[in-house]
């Protein structure tokens, strides 16, 4: 799997969907000028380059009227070696199913787009953060500041914590006003990843963590794990406690964790939170998905069937 692939995978979804569907790709070098400096310092060692994808569509009639949307957010790592902070020979197998969370809002789009009923929602869109996080000459490193499409700054103090700074230009990207369209409110924003070990401790490898600014939709999201099949459990949402995990001197924050006994999985989904527009008042949902997205080292599609079924597709109603 390469980046190059995930672009071209995303750009047939649109063809299969049709007329209704744009696609717009931004790659290289283009990222860091557009002020996309987390996913292009995570991919811009590889020899592939790195992209934001946004796939759209919208049910709406009258061009003019109010819409609200729903955003989706994948975090696509094709390959993770971890960086400069570089995994073990034994921990770095399997990484090239990283790209899982993108994975699974890509097809969550294809799938509520076919199927005509994305619920209250009169667009949607799908954000896939794409890299390879690779080592090489250009590789970002520990001590390096990168700013995000936030407009805050980040510390880089593990390499090997490279989901969280893909998923920060994404969720950025998503609620800043008028990204989409002046004339819609983005009310949803799920972000999808397969971001901590951690994960698998709170929940294990058949269940995902989620973690939720906003109760209703996070209740929303345990009962569509129970229709869907793709199970889901809550984790602590509290952003006042953990922030102070990331704490730096020199930037806004720092990457990791600073105490890694300390809520790990709720400490990563915080720091994504983080990067959500200070004007945006709508709702988030954090999907980690590190352990049940593939069993002995083969995908299992997880996190689709949670996100239609969250989305009110058919035939989860």
């Amino acid at each position: 799997m390469t980046t190059d692939a995930v672009v071209l995978e995303a750009e047939a979804v649109a063809a299969r969907l049709g007329a209704g569907v744009t696609v717009r790709v931004t790659r290289g070098e283009d990222l860091e000028a557009q002020g996309y400096g987390c996913l292009y310092g995570v991919g811009k060692a590889a020899e592939l380059a790195p992209a934001l994808v946004v796939l759209s569509h919208s049910k709406k009639a009258d061009s003019s009227s109010k819409g609200k949307a729903a955003c989706l957010v994948g975090k696509g790592i094709v390959y993770d070696t971890g960086g400069l902070a570089l995994k073990s020979k034994e921990g770095m197998c399997s990484m090239k199913m990283d790209c899982g969370g993108a994975a699974a809002v890509l097809s969550a789009f294809e799938g509520a787009v076919a199927s005509g009923d994305y619920g209250p929602y009169t667009s949607l869109h799908c954000v896939l953060c794409v890299a390879e996080n690779a080592i090489g000459p250009k590789a970002f490193r520990h001590d390096d500041i990168l700013t995000s499409f936030s407009g805050k700054t980040v510390e880089v103090n593990n390499t090997d914590a490279e989901g969280r700074l893909v998923l920060a230009d994404g969720v950025a990207h998503c609620t800043k006003p008028g990204a989409f369209d002046d004339e819609e409110e983005v009310a949803l924003v799920v972000d999808a990843a397969t971001l901590t070990g951690a994960q698998m401790v709170a929940t294990g490898k058949r269940i995902c963590a989620l973690v939720s600014n906003d109760d209703d939709v996070e209740a929303a999201a345990v009962d569509a794990g129970l229709r869907s099949g793709d199970l889901a459990r809550p984790l602590p949402f509290v952003p006042e406690w953990h922030k102070a995990e990331f704490k730096s001197v020199v930037a806004d924050m720092k990457n990791s964790v600073k105490d890694r006994n300390n809520a790990q999985c709720s400490c990563a989904a915080s720091f994504v939170f983080q990067h959500l527009h200070p004007d945006y008042h709508g709702a988030w949902l954090h999907v980690d998905l590190a352990g049940p997205a593939f069993v002995n080292d083969r995908a299992t599609g997880f996190g689709c069937a949670l996100i239609m079924a969250l989305l009110g597709c058919q035939p989860f109603k």
